[in-house]
């Protein structure tokens, strides 16, 4: 049920993800990049292993070891049928951060105060996150006043292609608040980074159905292709990292059945209370990086990794357009505990 509290259940459960990538239509040399689960250890998921199958193609493993990014590889020379496949096993829990019971913490790194490309801290953001927070007198204060403005004042647009870019700048500037996970929830970690929290987005896949009622927040077959979703976290001094995700109550009030539901709807209330300090894990992350450089290609680094990628001779690949770039990805529950 929906408006039931969250789950404090902390089984393990199992899934197999695969995701196997085919260049339609190379030219030269080929490079696919695919993102792998998140090696780190978090409360809420560890990765098990990892298969790679790469026939005549030339597989490298690369890390970047700060923000959780692995990324699998594959170069295919001029004649070679460009297919990678990549399967990861990946055991997740349900997370969620008791708010009235504080705690000690490590300091978290500066690194995630930083300003990116697409999520800067200044101007137009800083000024907006200080109207927000005005008033606010702790961490947990602020960071929940940034989530309320967030889930009030965005939209979700159905017709942003894959999950949006995430330009929060050009969000705010132009006053279009409307986009997916990506804009929605990068929009979140650069109000609180501007203010001093540190904050993460975490790009990652759903693999299985909301246990929660939420038909919305899940997956309705084993067929994943399209279920990326991006999460965020944020810093709260005497609590760590704790699990937002304003997104997804957007999603739900768009998209719940019957779908447009108002901001007094029961479910839409319930999602909103759960998803400032949880997050039900029938999602898998792969890692928090930005401004990405995708190793070996000759474009431009990408804002964040939660697709699959790939470049010919001739450049960089639509990795929406099914045209040129084919890739399925499959996730199944393998077991009930770990």
């Amino acid at each position: 049920m929906a408006g039931a509290a969250f789950s404090t259940d902390t089984r393990w459960r199992r899934f197999e993800i695969t995701t196997r990538v085919e260049v339609l239509k190379p030219v030269g040399v080929t490079r696919i990049w695919v993102p792998a689960a998140l090696k780190i250890v978090t409360p809420y998921q560890k990765t098990l292993a990892r298969t790679v199958q790469c026939e005549g193609g030339r597989v490298q493993i690369f890390e970047r070891k700060q923000d959780g990014l692995t990324i699998v590889g594959a170069e295919f020379a001029e004649g070679v049928k460009p297919i990678l496949s990549v399967t990861n096993r990946v055991a997740t829990r349900d997370w969620a951060v008791n708010l009235n019971a504080p705690g000690k913490h490590n300091t978290p790194e500066t690194y995630w105060l930083r300003p990116t490309k697409l999520v800067p801290t200044d101007g137009i953001v800083k000024e907006k996150a200080a109207a927000i927070t005005a008033g606010a007198r702790t961490d947990v204060d602020k960071a929940r006043a940034i989530y309320e403005w967030v889930v009030e004042n965005t939209h979700r647009n159905p017709q942003t292609r894959g999950c949006g870019n995430g330009n929060i700048r050009h969000m705010l500037e132009a006053n279009d608040l409307g986009g997916k996970c990506a804009d929605i929830n990068a929009l979140y970690v650069g109000l609180a980074r501007a203010v001093g929290l540190p904050a993460r987005d975490v790009y990652g896949i759903r693999v299985a159905k909301s246990e929660m009622g939420y038909k919305s927040l899940g997956i309705a077959s084993a067929n994943i292709t399209k279920a990326q979703h991006c999460r965020a976290e944020v810093y709260l001094g005497e609590f760590g990292w704790v699990p937002v995700d304003p997104a997804d109550v957007r999603k739900v009030m768009l998209e719940e059945p019957p779908g447009n539901r108002g901001s007094d709807d029961e479910m839409v209330q319930a999602a909103r209370r759960r998803l400032f300090g949880s997050w039900e894990m029938n999602w898998v992350a792969y890692n928090f990086a930005n401004d990405v450089m995708l190793p070996g290609s000759s474009g431009e680094p990408i804002g964040f990794l939660m697709y699959p990628q790939a470049e010919t001779s001739e450049g960089r690949v639509d990795s929406l357009n099914p045209d040129s770039f084919r890739y399925e990805i499959s996730a199944k529950e393998i077991t009930l505990g770990v």
